[in-house]
């Protein structure tokens, strides 16, 4: 990993670690989720933003395939496995 995407992933990871233990207690302290919230959205976009400048992908929190591409990706994912079994029973 690039020096940047590892720093915006360390980042995001803690984010999301922070959040997910402040949504766990109980009371959950209101405020302090939301705090945590605020960070959690400022870290993704930065990673975003990194992986984005990198490798010239959009966000990889949203699906780029259409329905009609990951359908056709599973038929042959299916299809080469099914041609692989073939060849190791042969």
């Amino acid at each position: 990993m690039t020096k940047k995407i590892d720093t915006a992933a360390k980042d995001l990871i803690q984010a999301v670690e922070e959040h997910a233990q402040l949504s766990g207690l109980k009371p959950v302290p209101p405020k302090k989720v939301a705090r945590a919230a605020v960070e959690l959205r400022k870290a993704t976009a930065a990673y975003t933003a990194v992986v984005e400048q990198r490798t010239g992908q959009i966000n990889p929190f949203i699906d780029a395939l259409d329905a009609g591409t990951v359908d056709s990706l599973i038929r042959e994912r299916d299809r080469l496995a099914k041609k692989a079994r073939k060849a190791d029973n042969s």
